[in-house]
């Protein structure tokens, strides 16, 4: 999908950065908040497989990428989730499948939570969204400074093999944690103690258990950010749910297991 370079809408008064591809139901993907991450970086293996058979969005969230922070400089899961909404209004999209990656996880189960009019099927992948004591993994990302070695630590932790980090790879995620106001708008976003973001992007357990949409939860069993029992709590919340756990796989399902992830979420989708 690289050579999609995408196009900026005005969504609430903010330049938001989406790409597009395909046609059909749409389908929302929503990244995760690594720095430098944006939703190119995150959704590039997923996104050709997904757009065979649907309408393809991948926004760059609010403060991510090349969209612009809010107005106020202060980030919320609300302020997330009224962003995530108004650009729908602006696609014209009334109902659509979401899928959410760690932080898109929950801002995905929070969106499905108060807006359920808005959201057909619901795929969480190695997602937040329940209280947790916060991993060294995840206080690391958050905590992020600008550094190629601290980059590269940083996707070691994300991936169960290694051997996927190379020097080419954390150079240009470096780079693009480094791009104009981009570390600026990621280190406002979650300051030191770290906990309280978690909790703060927890839905409450009565909302997550009123869940009614069916619902494909994914985790990799070996994620060293997420703990899999946030997957495993989350599967007895939503009824209508179902759990794919990947051995020998981090926090990087849809890198990891790029062709099986994609076969799993496109047949869930369809069927």
């Amino acid at each position: 999908m690289g050579a999609d370079p995408g196009r900026l809408l005005d969504v609430m008064g903010v330049a938001t950065h989406v790409i597009e591809a395909g046609a059909g139901e749409a389908v929302l993907l929503l990244h995760g908040s690594g720095p430098g991450v944006s939703a190119e970086a995150n959704w590039r293996l997923a996104m050709p497989p997904l757009a065979e058979n649907f309408r393809v969005i991948a926004p760059d969230l609010l403060g991510f990428g090349q969209t612009g922070a809010p107005s106020d400089g202060r980030y919320s899961m609300d302020s997330w989730v009224a962003h995530v909404v108004a650009l729908l209004d602006e696609l014209g999209v009334e109902k659509t499948h979401v899928v959410g990656n760690s932080f898109g996880g929950g801002l995905a189960l929070r969106l499905t939570a108060r807006h359920p009019e808005r959201v057909n099927r619901l795929v969480l992948m190695g997602a937040v969204g329940l209280e947790f004591p916060i991993t060294e993994g995840l206080d690391d990302v958050w905590g992020y400074e600008p550094s190629v070695a601290g980059m590269r630590r940083l996707l070691e932790t994300f991936a169960y093999d290694p051997a996927l980090v190379n020097d080419d790879l954390a150079e240009m995620r470096y780079r693009a944690s480094m791009a104009p106001g981009v570390q600026e708008r990621y280190s406002a976003m979650f300051p030191a103690p770290r906990q309280r973001w978690v909790d703060a992007m927890a839905t409450p357990v009565d909302e997550v258990r009123a869940i009614a949409a069916e619902t494909l939860i994914v985790h990799g069993r070996d994620d060293r950010v997420i703990p899999l029992d946030v997957s495993l709590r989350l599967a007895h919340l939503i009824d209508r749910s179902q759990l794919h756990v990947f051995g020998r796989c981090g926090h990087w399902t849809q890198i990891e297991h790029a062709e099986p992830f994609n076969r799993l979420v496109c047949d869930f989708l369809r069927s």
